[in-house]
């Protein structure tokens, strides 16, 4: 009786310690499941409360530093300028690690074709919000150029298809205007959604001048590809865009696809109001802002939290 009594008491304790350790191992896997919650704090903190910023000249760079001075959430933040290729790579070497990073972006870019990154809600409009990237003629091409204006209002191009386009020039290191003559081949059905219906031209000269940039340059290039297939012969040049307006109110140029309203050149297009007629958007939803790898867990520039 003694030994069975024993027995028990022995198979007691065991079950005890059995329950305390079951219990220990539950709470363990509790404490490290809340350890490894992705929060704004933690998201902000392993970002080291820093914004991957590009060329500290850049437009977009100073509005970075005006948040980080005035936004509270943003407060006790760094914002790291070097240049875009940097930006890139400190980006290229995030997304290999699964690591939080915010960044400096802009569409249209490849860097959106290439990765899988979304801007941050920006609820406060701190970056102004999205743009058009207008066609402009100078007064008077309608009535000089009547087939060539309907083609060049026709001409529209969606953001994705020219950040596909941008990223093949990157990756094939190759000049856009080469990248288009490709495109077009492979492409001949939206060429052809420009033209249909559409007289053929009368062999006339067209002055197109545009901005240097690439984003600008694949528009220019697959409209001058359009009026060319109809007859005419299309001139690029690649100018400021201080000198493009100012070309498309002189009359000295007929056409450009690289207007950026109402922010980034609302300046110049108020200046010249009245002296060039609007074509339509060349492209829509262009935009600069903060952009995060996809599985970064945040929505908003608001959800960053403040380095106190």
């Amino acid at each position: 009786m003694k030994n069975m009594k024993k027995l028990l008491l022995s198979l007691g304790l065991v079950l005890v310690l059995i329950l305390a350790a079951c219990g220990d191992d539950s709470d363990n896997a509790n404490s490290n499941d809340d350890a490894g919650e992705s929060t704004p704090e933690t998201i902000s903190e392993e970002m080291e409360y820093t914004i991957t910023g590009i060329e500290p000249g850049a437009g977009m760079s100073g509005v970075i530093d005006d948040m980080i001075e005035n936004e509270e959430n943003l407060q006790g933040w760094t914002h790291q300028t070097s240049s875009t290729g940097a930006m890139l790579t400190e980006l290229d070497q995030a997304i290999q690690n699964e690591e939080p990073i915010v960044i400096a972006a802009w569409s249209p870019h490849y860097m959106f074709a290439k990765y899988d990154i979304k801007y941050l809600e920006d609820p406060n409009e701190l970056f102004g919000g999205e743009e058009n990237v207008l066609k402009l003629g100078r007064l008077g091409f309608e009535e000089d150029f009547p087939i060539a204006a309907e083609i060049v209002r026709n001409f529209y191009l969606e953001l994705d298809v020219i950040e596909a386009a941008l990223l093949d020039s990157q990756e094939q290191e190759i000049p856009v205007p080469e990248v288009v003559e490709t495109w077009v081949v492979d492409n001949e059905d939206i060429i052809n959604e420009f033209t249909d219906g559409v007289a053929e031209g009368n062999g006339g000269e067209i002055e197109m001048v545009v901005t240097s940039w690439d984003s600008e340059l694949f528009p220019a290039y697959v409209l001058k590809h359009a009026l060319e297939s109809h007859g005419f012969t299309v001139n690029v040049t690649k100018v400021d865009p201080a000198i493009m307006f100012e070309s498309i109110a002189s009359g000295s140029a007929d056409v450009t696809t690289a207007a950026w309203l109402p922010l980034t050149h609302g300046a110049f297009a108020e200046s010249y109001e009245g002296e060039y007629i609007e074509m339509g958007p060349a492209y829509e939803k262009a935009k600069t802002g903060l952009a995060v790898p996809t599985y970064v867990e945040l929505e908003s520039i608001s959800d960053l939290v403040p380095n106190e």
